[in-house]
């Protein structure tokens, strides 16, 4: 069985701690780091060594997180927070759905290469756009059009 990590990038250190007691007892890691603590790791390069070596293939993938700019941010996630939607809470078949939609966009419709950076198996990937009803042609449409 594989340890399961969460970092968490937060100004609110009670909601870190928050995290931390209610993942502890599943056995998952949780790491909280300040805004400030995260942009400065990162241009640490032992820490951002450390953090890729940690990571499943979603947040490292093939292109590692290098920035914090959420345009060029590797293969990360930006999670919706509560200002942007009616719920605070989001259905995981929602979030699954649009991080096979983000790498399938950024590999341009390579769905081989979408599942590598997904850290899921071909036909993992296969059996979830049927799932969740995405057209991966559309990343290919765009790549002729760009």
């Amino acid at each position: 069985m594989s340890k399961s990590l969460l970092i968490m990038v937060t100004e609110s250190a009670e909601y870190g701690e928050t995290l931390k007691r209610q993942w502890s007892s599943s056995g998952v890691q949780v790491m909280v780091y300040t805004p400030g603590q995260w942009r400065e790791g990162l241009d640490n390069p032992f820490f951002k060594q450390q953090l890729l070596s940690g990571i499943p293939a979603l947040a490292g993938g093939h292109a590692p997180v290098l920035t914090v700019d959420p345009t060029t941010a590797g293969n990360v996630l930006q999670f919706p927070n509560g200002a942007n939607s009616q719920s605070a809470v989001q259905k995981m078949e929602a979030l699954e759905a649009q991080a096979i939609e983000n790498a399938i966009l950024q590999y341009k419709g390579n769905l081989t290469e979408a599942a590598k950076a997904l850290g899921i198996g071909r036909a993992t990937l296969y059996r979830k756009v049927k799932q969740y009803n995405i057209d991966p042609s559309v990343a290919r449409k765009r790549k002729v059009a760009a």
